[in-house]
């Protein structure tokens, strides 16, 4: 509960809050509760419906501001009551046991009654004035920090609390605070709630007086490619992507690089057995929630991955099909191409093939934006999956085209602008990580590809310069305060 968000559609300018919410939660929310307080139930019910598989899919609590029948239809985590809507013992009549019951408090004896009552947490406040509760009770520093210590259940303080006011709640003995424009009204959702986060952990410091010290857990994605000694692609590319947003990075090397920013001078390749049995241990103790596919150097290898993944019926499954270098050079032999076209493509749920890719797996040439949709089209038409075939390599753009079986192969484009740099190594297997971890949080295939592809311009425009030849992008890019 450290960093609670309340919703609120008023700052939207345009934005849909499902994005939003997914920045809030990448940039450090750790409970989100959906307050509509004028919208028709229809409404609040779709809204509910499309904010809980993102809040799911991260770990994240979602919970419905006082409309208790609905939280129960859409099965939410539970709900928060304030003094003056559903008594807290009815609400739990309705949602259950294992529903979670906050309560609004001002005072200590209504902090005990709520207590008493089964609430599971408190919000109290107002702390500071704020406009959008213009009938809530202020709460000074002194009242707050009495009910923190009259109640054995965590209190997230709220009202008027941003990066500028969190000290309000320092030595109070909450377990965090709640939020509501300091996120909402913000710009950038994901910076917002990276900087308040940061923020609240100074501020409370944790120690051994916090109220709350629960678990708590975060999705988790498989990375299958070959390590870079130099850092900038494959796993360790993966791994930073990974770790940028969020989530949990995890791995099954399939082959070991002796490389830098010059070029490969040696490659080791892993033992098919021993590629399964990396996949097989991840899967029987933390599943991930998604999979990327990238550097699969044998025909061997990729059976070896695709048996793994199709027992343990993987979900969301990228593969980023290596086949080409930037050089033109191949980097597949012919059995190890026809493998990964026919038994590993098929498991995904997307591919991202650049142009020359795109190329070797259609037996033709595809050098123009018409033939980069039509490839897209064909492809998904042929194997099933959604394709996203990526520009960039000999063009003056960074546009992608993406066909899906789902949408009725209607091609969609992704336009994007080229960063003049010649610090591109590692940018697919960065892109497609990042729609990794897109699709690990729940969110649409056509929003993560968007998503991935805003995070991939940042690394790009960043500026990092590393080595005497084609140098890493900057995976880190969101946490440098001066490069958002």
């Amino acid at each position: 509960m450290r960093l609670y968000a309340v919703t609120d559609r008023a700052w939207l300018d345009g934005r849909r809050l499902e994005d939003m919410v997914a920045d809030a939660i990448a940039g450090g929310a750790t409970f989100i509760q959906l307050r509509e307080k004028h919208a028709p139930k229809e409404r609040i019910i779709q809204l509910a419906r499309a904010l809980m598989p993102i809040c799911r899919a991260a770990g994240v609590p979602f919970v419905i501001d006082d409309e208790v029948e609905i939280a129960r239809q859409v099965g939410a985590d539970g709900v928060h009551v304030g003094q003056s809507d559903t008594a807290c013992a009815q609400a739990r009549r309705v949602l259950g046991e294992n529903a979670i019951i906050g309560v609004s408090a001002q005072t200590v004896e209504q902090a005990l009654a709520a207590q008493a009552a089964g609430a599971d947490y408190l919000g109290v406040g107002a702390l500071i004035p704020t406009p959008t509760k213009p009938d809530a009770v202020d709460v000074t520093a002194s009242e707050l920090a009495r009910i923190c210590a009259a109640v054995d259940i965590p209190v997230v303080g709220i009202g008027g609390l941003n990066q500028e006011t969190l000290d309000v709640l320092r030595g109070a003995g909450v377990a965090g605070a709640a939020v509501v424009s300091a996120l909402f009204a913000a710009q950038d959702p994901y910076r917002a709630a990276r900087i308040l986060r940061m923020r609240l952990d100074d501020v409370l410091a944790r120690s051994a007086t916090d109220k709350i010290a629960a678990p708590w857990s975060t999705p988790a994605v498989l990375s299958c490619a070959g390590s870079d000694s130099s850092g900038g692609a494959g796993i360790q590319a993966d791994i930073k992507t990974i770790a940028a947003h969020g989530l949990f990075a995890e791995t099954a090397i399939t082959a070991l690089t002796a490389q830098n920013t010059c070029g490969v001078s040696g490659v080791a390749t892993c033992e098919p057995a021993f590629v399964q049995a990396q996949i097989d241990a991840v899967f029987q103790d933390i599943p991930p929630a998604a999979v990327k596919v990238g550097m699969v150097p044998s025909a061997a290898i990729v059976r070896a991955i695709a048996q793994s993944l199709a027992s343990w019926g993987a979900q969301n499954v990228v593969v980023d099909p290596v086949m080409v270098a930037t050089s033109g050079a191949r980097l597949l032999d012919p059995d190890a191409q026809q493998a990964l076209a026919q038994e590993l493509l098929p498991l995904a749920t997307v591919i991202t093939p650049n142009m020359p890719e795109a190329q070797a797996l259609l037996g033709r040439q595809v050098s123009t934006p018409q033939d980069q949709q039509l490839a897209a089209v064909e492809l998904a038409h042929k194997l099933g999956c959604a394709v996203l075939v990526k520009g960039g390599h000999g063009s003056n753009d960074a546009n992608d085209v993406l066909a899906h079986p789902q949408k009725g192969y209607s091609p969609r484009w992704f336009n994007g602008t080229r960063i003049h740099t010649a610090n591109t190594h590692g940018t697919g297997c960065t892109l497609s990580s990042a729609i990794a971890c897109g699709l690990a949080q729940g969110l649409e295939l056509e929003d993560t590809i968007a998503s991935a592809k805003a995070y991939l311009t940042g690394a790009l425009a960043a500026g990092l310069d590393l080595g005497q030849g084609s140098g890493p992008v900057d995976h880190m890019w969101r946490h440098r305060p001066n490069l958002r």
